[in-house]
């Protein structure tokens, strides 16, 4: 079992996963409205990781014999300025997540909770990739600029992006 304030923080980490699902489809959206069909389709792999972050935890907290709670998720943004600024905004998202897994994992210590620290730890690790992820694209928006050539070679290069699980646990 969980401690109650570690299942607490588990079910606040598993709604901002879903809100980050949430903010990704939103992205995808706008993108898709701006006839940026690479940027939407990498936003939707986004959408789905971000869910599958929410599921991995869901089913953490169930396995450990305690409930999850589900609460609101709150309503994301609509429209930006332009595909950096979307960009910039997944980028300062990642940095915000990073900084909760960080605090989930500081609990899990303080806890003295070693199989939720042992289990953030893939949390830990996937965050410094979807940094990286949306860091990469931002220098490239910023280094493009306005073009509108390079920015559709962008747009076909994020098209090429696909949905890929984390592999399932082995048992025993």
């Amino acid at each position: 079992m969980l401690s109650e304030k570690m299942l607490k923080a588990l079910n606040q980490q598993i709604n901002a996963e879903l809100y980050s699902s949430y903010l990704y489809l939103s992205m995808s959206a706008y993108f898709q409205s701006t006839n940026l069909g690479g940027f939407a389709k990498w936003m939707r792999v986004q959408t789905q990781e971000e869910l599958t972050h929410a599921m991995k935890i869901y089913d953490y907290v169930n396995e450990r014999g305690n409930r999850v709670v589900l609460k609101q998720v709150e309503e994301p943004p609509s429209e930006w300025s332009s595909p950096l600024a979307a960009f910039e905004d997944t980028y300062r998202h990642e940095q915000k997540v990073t900084g909760m897994i960080n605090k989930l994992v500081n609990l899990a210590v303080e806890e003295g909770d070693h199989a939720s620290s042992i289990f953030l730890q893939w949390f830990v690790s996937e965050q410094v990739e979807e940094e990286a992820s949306a860091d990469e694209i931002v220098q490239k928006l910023k280094l493009v600029g306005d073009d509108g050539g390079a920015i559709f070679m962008i747009d076909r290069e994020l098209a090429q992006r696909r949905f890929t699980p984390p592999a399932a646990k082995t048992s025993g």
